[in-house]
């Protein structure tokens, strides 16, 4: 006689993707053009050409979406932009939503 138990683990092989937010920056009118660019590029790694295209939508537009990520990136890249930007002596706002 056996005692041995048969166990099947069940598992569906497919991995559930993070939440997604999108990274919302705001207009103002004292912070520099060029601080902007500079966060999109070092920050955000964006190329030359699509940082000084999200700038000018943030210009003109007063918000544009610079960015899509898990939350926990997106709150950490804000609050590297944010505190970036009080060192610097500018009102910066950038804002998280849920995409």
């Amino acid at each position: 006689m056996s005692t041995q138990s048969s166990v099947k683990d069940h598992t569906s092989g497919r991995t559930k993707e993070p939440e997604q937010y999108n990274v919302i920056m705001l207009n103002d009118d004292f912070t520099t053009m060029e601080f902007v660019v500079e966060v999109l590029r070092d920050i955000f790694h964006k190329d030359p050409l699509t940082a000084e295209t999200l700038m000018m939508q943030v210009h003109k537009g007063g918000r544009a979406v610079v960015g899509k990520y898990p939350y926990d990136i997106a709150a950490t890249r804000v609050k590297k932009a944010i505190s970036r930007a009080r060192e610097q002596g500018f009102p910066f706002r950038m804002t998280i939503e849920e995409a």
